[in-house]
């Protein structure tokens, strides 16, 4: 395969400026696009082209398919990366990149396909060796369906959008009272969020883990690790800080949990980066929840422990390279993520506005992935999410420490932002002492 040229980056804020940074230093053009939101942003300067694909509204811009492959026409880019979010696992995008001959970096449709939706990805996990939790088999048919399959797995049961996301279309039942409004419910909100109400249940874990393994593939058959993320620390499943590795893990559970996610890459014939999720219990076993097929928020902090930058190998891998070997990834140190959003760390309600300070740490180890800058202007109309604040030390304790220390340093004016409540966390002795669960901020 030839190598790519020109990348078009199908995305917006920090992570287009990430990726712009890796294609650039990689040699190849990038591409920048936008909404009239985004059309001041600085970081679309450093893009060799910025063009504008619609207006404020995300349907109207990033996610504006025909917008988006005119923007690949008129730059004459060859491939497209798109980030997480927006069109990063839109099956109609990525056949519409393959029927123009575009690259797209990242794994098939069919692949794609398969795993967004958990039912059947359940099932692919389930054949490839994988602990799963017991549920359905498939997608529920109805309420009737559903009784019976709660009587049969026993109660706490929990019931999930198949082609759910970030917490929406899931409701957990405790008993067979709530359960017909919980089905209803939970099939409502997934209809509306995803245009797709197919639900299926679990029995529910009371007070897990999420751990979950960054691996990358490529077309030759090798996959690898770098590594798990400890991602516990939610409110309502949305992550706020992210660990790398995960702590609770004694050496033999770990290596097991590695060892499970790259059979399980394989097996399926993955292509390029994905993460495979899952969640731990009391007793350290662990149990296939489902795989993004994208590029995560916090695939920095597997940066951080491993030295390798994961665009790069995504972009690498699109081109036909083959993957370095597992035994060239060495693993060292603990690496700590908190997102960095535009909201009342009490009440957690977007705060838009102008930011009149902006003053971020340093130091050594200290990694900030952010677009803005002091007079910047938080859009009302996109995630809230305006950076990530990452650091690495030589053990959990040291970078506990030097992200407290770090967090002190960050101003931020003009704006509410949730440092506060980061730097609460950073000395909160539930977390310090590592003594949470994904249920710890409700």
């Amino acid at each position: 395969m030839k190598k790519i040229q020109k990348i078009l980056v199908a995305n917006r804020g920090e992570i287009a400026l990430r990726a712009i940074r890796t294609i650039k230093e990689m040699g190849k053009e990038a591409v920048a696009v936008y909404s009239t939101a985004d059309k001041d942003a600085e970081y679309l300067k450093f893009a060799d082209m910025a063009i504008c694909i619609g207006s404020v509204k995300s349907n109207e811009s990033y996610l504006n398919i025909p917008s988006i492959m005119a923007a690949v026409d008129i730059s004459g880019c060859d491939a497209v990366f798109p980030g997480y979010g927006f069109l990063s696992e839109n099956q109609n995008f990525v056949e519409i990149c393959k029927y123009q001959n575009i690259i797209f970096i990242g794994p098939s449709v069919e692949l794609m396909a398969t795993m967004s939706d958990k039912s059947k990805a359940k099932e692919v996990m389930k054949k490839a060796g994988v602990p799963v939790i017991l549920g359905s088999e498939g997608a529920i048919k109805d309420i009737e369906d559903a009784k019976k399959l709660a009587k049969k797995i026993g109660y706490p049961v929990i019931v999930k959008a198949s082609a759910g996301g970030g917490g929406r279309g899931m409701r957990v039942v405790e008993n067979e009272d709530y359960l017909e409004n919980a089905f209803l419910a939970a099939g409502s909100e997934a209809l509306n969020a995803f245009g797709d109400g197919t639900l299926y249940m679990e029995k529910y874990i009371r007070n897990p883990r999420h751990v979950e393994v960054q691996v990358v593939a490529d077309k030759y058959g090798n996959a690898i690790h770098l590594g798990e993320r400890d991602c516990s620390l939610q409110r309502r499943h949305q992550k706020l800080i992210e660990e790398s590795p995960a702590t609770i893990l004694d050496e033999k559970t770990r290596q097991k949990l590695l060892n499970t996610a790259v059979k399980a890459t394989k097996a399926i014939g993955y292509e390029n980066a994905g993460t495979f999720e899952f969640l731990v219990d009391s007793d350290k076993n662990f149990y296939f929840m489902e795989m993004n097929t994208r590029l995560q928020v916090e695939h920095t902090i597997s940066e951080m422990v491993s030295g390798v930058d994961i665009v790069e190998l995504m972009i690498k891998v699109a081109e036909g390279e083959k993957l370095l070997s597992q035994d060239k990834v060495h693993l060292k140190g603990h690496a700590i993520e908190c997102r960095i959003t535009a909201e009342d760390p009490e009440k957690f309600i977007p705060s838009p506005g102008k930011i009149t300070k902006w003053i971020t740490p340093g130091g050594r180890n200290v990694r900030i992935d952010s677009h803005v800058y002091c007079n910047y202007t938080v859009s009302p109309y996109y995630d809230s999410m305006i950076g990530k604040l990452i650091v690495w030390g030589e053990d959990r304790s040291s970078a506990i420490s030097k992200m407290r220390e770090s967090l002190n340093e960050f101003r931020v004016e003009g704006i509410k932002t949730i440092i506060p409540f980061h730097k609460k966390m950073m000395t909160n002795i539930d977390f310090v002492e590592n003594n949470y669960d994904t249920n710890y901020l409700g």
